[in-house]
């Protein structure tokens, strides 16, 4: 298992690649998905104890749309597609072509939900297959669990086995947010948390020597 004195610079950077690659390939499907341009920032890593994992998606209190799967293969881990409740509600108007979708909808009907679940599922589905394709692992995600409740709610579902083996969360950050927004801010965060036992198969994957 590697430990956080074994990630270096170098390491940091090939997972930042990593998730730019999956973001970009799943941002490229949002922006087919709703026919319009979506940007995304470039990837971070962060290396975090598990209580201050809500802070980066705006605090424990924060009400969020999100869907989690568990990713299965030669490197497992956890995957979160988090948005904003005003960006799920954007998406879902965008994908639906119903205007009076609003949170309350989104909250009540199990056909919204619906549509919310399998774009999140799309959405993993690109990250993973250019993912895998990157590195020759084998990667699948899990069928998607929606939910929609306050962030530190939603993170501790897919943290809590993980926090039995580590005290900290290596996470691959990316931000995907509507390119002809106006607001400031982030609407969506694409996490993918890899089980600390599959970060020397993904840096063997790539010849990445851990004493790098």
């Amino acid at each position: 298992m590697i430990t956080p004195e074994q990630l270096t610079e170098y390491h940091k950077d090939i997972l930042k690649e990593i998730g730019n690659i999956g973001a970009g390939h799943a941002a490229t499907a949002l922006s087919e998905l709703m026919q319009k341009s979506i940007d995304m920032a470039l990837p971070t890593v962060k290396l975090v104890p598990f209580h201050e994992v809500v802070q980066m998606v705006g605090g424990e209190e924060t009400v969020v749309a999100a869907t989690f799967f568990r990713v299965t293969g030669d490197a497992p881990g956890n995957m979160f597609l988090i948005f904003t409740l005003d960006e799920a509600t954007t998406i879902l108007r965008e994908l639906t072509g119903d205007p009076e979708v609003d949170e309350e909808r989104i909250l009540t009907s199990e056909m919204t939900r619906s549509a919310l679940q399998e774009t999140g599922n799309i959405l993993a589905g690109s990250y993973l297959s250019s993912f895998s394709d990157f590195t020759g692992l084998n990667l699948s995600p899990s069928v998607p669990f929606l939910t929609i409740d306050m962030a530190a709610a939603v993170l501790s579902f897919g943290l809590m086995e993980m926090s039995q083996v580590s005290d900290y969360a290596i996470i691959i950050d990316t931000q995907l947010k509507n390119g002809s927004s106006k607001q400031t801010g982030v609407d969506s965060h694409f996490l993918l948390l890899p089980d600390p036992d599959s970060f020397q198969k993904i840096f063997q994957s790539l010849g990445v020597p851990l004493n790098e």
